[in-house]
């Protein structure tokens, strides 16, 4: 039997259901919605996911999201920040949620992920190797381990202590205040705070 949807539509609900948490019902809701709305909410939403692949980029120092022509980021080139505290996160969202604690002053470390075999992630996925480099470079004391209370952020956070064993760096882990198996980027500001300033050596 013949579809009697067009190609562009089921092509939008195909790359709608590929994002993450986006399922095919959702995508077909998506793709509805912009048919159905004015032609220049459509044409917004096109040029707006053209300018996020166009003006930004990654750090080139800490991963984080950049503008492009601003890199280093913002946050690594503020002298005024203490460059001896790097707290690792998995994802930029992570470095938001953090900075809207307004607690901590240090730098940060994306690694874009955590360790997963069932996925296939491995340590050469993530930027971990650039980490130990900047340990070195910028004579960094102390290393905040802030990947999230899952299985897989918790394997990332054993794997990160062992490769710091031999340097001397304190290595520190966020406070238990955080709900387990949960994400930071979900987590309130007042619970993020209270798991920095509540960090034990890891």
């Amino acid at each position: 039997m013949k579809t009697t949807v067009p190609r562009p539509v089921t092509q939008l609900i195909e790359a709608l259901s590929r994002l993450p948490g986006i399922g095919p019902k959702s995508a077909s809701r998506l793709t509805y919605h912009l048919l159905r709305s004015p032609e220049g909410e459509a044409i917004a939403l096109a040029d707006a996911i053209q300018a996020l692949r166009r003006e930004t980029c990654f750090c080139s120092n800490c991963f984080n999201i950049t503008s492009v022509g601003q890199d280093p980021c913002m946050v690594c080139r503020d002298s005024s920040r203490n460059g001896q505290a790097v707290c690792v996160v998995e994802e930029p969202l992570d470095v938001v949620a953090l900075e809207r604690t307004g607690q901590f002053d240090g730098r940060y470390h994306v690694l874009h992920g955590a360790l997963s075999p069932v996925e296939g992630v491995g340590p050469e996925d993530l930027h971990i190797t650039e980490l130990l480099t900047r340990i070195e470079r910028e004579g960094i004391h102390e290393v905040i381990l802030a990947t999230n209370p899952t299985l897989e952020g918790e394997a990332t956070a054993m794997y990160l202590k062992q490769q710091l064993g031999g340097m001397p760096v304190k290595i520190t882990r966020l406070a238990r205040g955080l709900p387990s198996g949960g994400d930071l980027e979900y987590a309130d500001a007042n619970t993020l705070s209270q798991a920095l300033q509540g960090r034990v050596d890891f």
